[in-house]
């Protein structure tokens, strides 16, 4: 039983530590999708290196010197204890965020992630070298392992205990981990190797195109799982049970084909990754305007599960025996981080769009006939197997619908300009409404400002922050009371907010993605119109603003503003009460703090207003429905400020709108869970 208590109490480990991490240090990074794909990019690249190592281990002749060896390092990495990021690795705004993230958790968790992610191939092959039994049940049992460990995560740690003990209790069970592992090698290095297929000489070694096919798979998968995850978490939230649910499909899937041969049925996933291909990518494009968000998630998440299966269903049919058990992992392995790095790394450099996605279902649906091909599906075909025909014929269709969507324009290529970077994609596209022509920016699914071709409209502000909606009505009562005012926006989208700018007044902008402050001057003239003295400031605005209070600028804005979208999703690390306590100090007193939590799936409400109470200011809430002939849409927009007098001296009181039926809920940056905020 020391064998597959100490295989599932590594794969525990191993995946509770990766949400944790990532919502350690997503603060850090500005809350984008992108964080989560670097994240998993080193975590597969640690295990390739684990699995490197398992099988330079395994392949030493001795056991003793093997365990010797594998006991040294861990009681070494005890040394690396506690698990958590020092804040001198916080970002200053100008690195390249990929490699700094990669750093980070190189130094804060690769020792203690190396070697649990070494334990299930070492182990495997010290079981099979110690009994004739086959280790490869016991893969499966560390998959499963795995999967309780990320399901557990946002069920029973996140939404109860604080970042900080969440690091003590992992590495509590790290601790054990270290005792198990220890006492198994040391109870293996005095065992006679028992003879069995490890030994055997005769086994037929892989070839080449093994290789090149599991390393296709495995690549195929983890790109998908990647790919799958970005696109969820930008029209949602980016969060560690939204980051989970792919990755537990992918595990799952593995889990179902290592553990039997009986869950991975080649015609059923063959017909279902054909059909699920082209609708799946379609979706890509078509959910913009015709599919409800839950409903496209729900067809990626569906063809993720069909085409993992897919891929590591042909994984574990051509398997090779024990005596290459290592070197299979070790593939399969670095399969993994080809994904990972072709998601995280080339494809934001190389494709203006998510064009990813529908390659590796392209992918998909052609290593499933390359599978069929391998035992022999050609000669059935020609004598009219239709149990064979059908299946090829899906995965043809899928293979060629997918290449299509890739290759064809679809909704963003017809844009005026797209840009794509680490943050996401930009687009700024050319639309007509009763009002008449206007320029478009968006993100993702969300729209981040417009402007109209002509006047009066084109120097108006419009979209969510038109003279109707919660930050307009502010904004002319602020601008009646003082001849000039200063104003901080974080978040820039098309610059729109400038056009509220008068002679006197400056405006600071606070702005992540550095390719966005190009885009607003290019397509948009707000910035440069602007009547007021306006300045971009680029980097994450929570870091920005710790910055410049470090320099002494406190209490210099009448009103900020809060309106830093990714995609429909406010990053949380701009709503705990660490930021909040930032909002107050750069405001003036009596100054004013607007949040804009326009949102289809979280209600922000109860959030903002528990940082309102840990101010001790007063929330108030502004509904807007939208005003279609100035080009405002609907909005929600919460003002907080310490001035109790404010709404009712400018007249303001009779706008406010009532709250919901929902407590107050203060996030902190170690402890805040989405579930508490899903709409109901």
């Amino acid at each position: 039983m020391l064998f597959p208590i100490t295989i599932f109490l590594s794969a525990f480990l191993l995946f509770q530590v990766q949400p944790m991490m990532g919502r350690y240090i997503l603060p850090w990074f500005g809350g984008t999708p992108a964080v989560w794909s670097v994240c998993m990019l080193f975590f597969q690249c640690i295990l390739l290196a684990g699995y490197a190592y398992a099988h330079w281990v395994g392949s030493l002749k001795s056991t003793k010197q093997q365990a010797t060896i594998h006991m040294s390092l861990l009681a070494a990495s005890l040394l690396l204890l506690p698990v958590a990021p020092s804040i001198a690795w916080k970002p200053t705004g100008a690195e390249s965020p990929e490699l700094r993230i990669l750093l980070l958790l190189l130094v804060s968790v690769g020792g203690p992630y190396f070697l649990l992610s070494s334990t299930t191939p070492l182990l495997q092959r010290w079981f099979t070298m110690q009994s004739t039994g086959s280790g490869w049940r016991l893969y499966a049992l560390s998959n499963f392992g795995s999967f309780l460990a990320l399901f557990s995560y946002p069920f029973l740690l996140e939404p109860f205990l604080r970042l900080q003990a969440q690091g003590w209790l992992w590495s509590g069970m790290y601790v054990a981990f270290v005792g198990v592992c220890g006492f198994t090698a040391w109870v293996v290095r005095g065992q006679q190797v028992v003879r069995s297929q490890v030994s055997e000489g005769d086994v037929a070694r892989p070839s080449a195109w093994d290789v090149i096919f599991w390393l296709g798979l495995a690549a195929t998968a983890s790109t998908l799982l990647l790919a799958t995850t970005n696109m969820i978490t930008q029209d949602i939230a980016v969060a560690p049970f939204l980051w989970i649910v792919p990755l537990s499909i992918y595990l799952l899937s593995f889990i179902l084909t290592f553990e039997s041969d009986r869950w991975y049925r080649r015609l059923l996933f063959a017909v279902l990754v054909g059909v699920l291909a082209p609708v799946s990518a379609a979706t890509t494009s078509a959910g913009f305007v015709f599919i409800p968000l839950w409903g496209e998630a729900a067809v990626y998440l569906v063809a993720l599960f069909a085409a993992c299966m897919l891929c590591h269903g042909e994984l574990a049919l051509a398997r090779p025996s024990a005596k290459y058990l290592t070197s299979f992992y070790l593939i399969v392995s670095a399969g993994g981080v080809l994904g990972g790095v072709f998601v995280a790394l080339i494809a934001p450099n190389i494709f203006e769009q998510f064009t990813e996605y529908p390659l590796a279902l392209l992918a998909a649906c052609v290593l499933g006939m390359i599978g069929w091909l391998r035992t022999g599906a050609w000669g059935a075909w020609v004598k009219e197997n239709f149990a064979v025909r059908i299946p090829m014929m899906a995965l043809l269709f899928g293979s060629l619908g997918a290449a299509a969507l890739a290759a064809l324009p679809t909704v963003g290529k017809t844009a005026d300009a797209i840009v794509r970077n680490f943050f996401g994609i930009l687009w700024v596209v050319e639309r007509t409404d009763q009002a008449g022509d206007y320029r478009q920016l968006t993100h993702g699914r969300i729209k981040h400002g417009s402007q109209y071709a002509k006047e009066p409209l084109k120097s108006q502000p419009t979209s969510y922050f038109g003279p109707h909606g919660g930050v307009g009505v502010v904004m002319n009562a602020l601008q009646k009371e003082k001849p000039a005012i200063d104003i901080g926006i974080v978040g820039l989208g098309a610059g729109t907010m400038a056009a509220w700018g008068r002679p006197g007044d400056t405006i600071h902008f606070y702005e992540i993605n550095p390719d966005d402050e190009g885009v607003a001057r290019k397509w948009f003239s707000y910035l440069s119109d602007s009547k007021a003295k306006v300045d971009v400031a680029l980097g994450d605005a929570r870091i920005v603003l710790e910055r410049e209070i470090a320099a002494g600028r406190k209490n210099d804005f009448d009103i900020l503003v809060v309106d830093a979208f990714s995609s429909d999703a406010i990053p949380v690390h701009l709503l705990t009460e660490q930021c909040a306590d930032l909002y107050k100090q750069r405001l003036k007193p009596g100054g004013v703090l607007m949040m804009h939590i326009s949102n289809r799936s979280l209600n922000l409400e109860p959030v903002v207003r528990g940082m309102a109470g840990h101010l001790g200011w007063k929330p108030y809430n502004f509904l807007s429905s939208g005003n279609l002939p100035t080009g405002e849409d609907g909005s929600k927009w919460i003002l907080i400020t310490g001035d109790d007098d404010f709404t009712k001296r400018t007249d303001l009181q009779r706008l406010v709108s009532g709250w919901t039926k929902e407590q107050p809920l203060l996030w902190t940056d170690d402890f805040s869970s989405l579930w508490h905020v899903l709409m109901r």
